[in-house]
């Protein structure tokens, strides 16, 4: 008991876990801004606003493209995901890749990307036919790779080649 009468447990205010949600238009330029600031902070890249906006309302509003999920604190978007899919020949099912991960700074540590990643399995899981969940990191990114690591993930031993138009 402390001074208060109060045990140290009545007195430390309850961690509310975050709320995760489908993605809705109205969350368009908080996500693109998600992806800029992404690509600034993991590969330190200006991206153009019109494009990633345009490419996030491409999912957003046809989700056989994917899908993006948000997760809310305190009534606010503080993290999303997007999920794209890949059909396996080899599998026979669908390979869900996690993309534009983003958690901002005062949120992460409070298990913002668990939640979206729980939610994102639970998904694969219900659907069926997805042989499981792929992501890629920046080879720096060692915070990151632990998070992964820490919810199961495992260094698939590919390595990740592209050629741009």
């Amino acid at each position: 008991m402390n001074r208060r009468g109060r045990s140290p447990e009545a007195a430390a205010p309850v961690a509310v876990p975050p709320r995760v949600r489908d993605a809705v238009h109205a969350d368009v330029p908080v996500i693109a801004g998600f992806n800029r600031a992404m690509a600034r902070e993991t590969e330190s890249r200006e991206l153009p606003a019109h494009t990633v906006r345009d490419g996030v309302a491409a999912v957003v509003d046809d989700p056989g493209r994917g899908f993006y999920l948000v997760a809310e604190l305190d009534e606010q978007v503080t993290g999303a995901l997007l999920v794209t899919f890949e059909w396996s020949d080899w599998r026979n099912a669908f390979f869900w890749w996690i993309q534009s991960v983003y958690v901002v700074p005062r949120a992460r540590g409070r298990g913002v990307y668990r939640a979206l990643h729980a939610e994102a399995l639970a998904r694969a899981r219900a659907r069926g036919g997805v042989c499981g969940l792929r992501l890629y990191v920046e080879k720096a990114n060692g915070a990151a790779q632990n998070v992964y690591a820490a919810l199961g993930m495992r260094d698939s031993g590919y390595r990740l080649y592209e050629q741009e138009l």
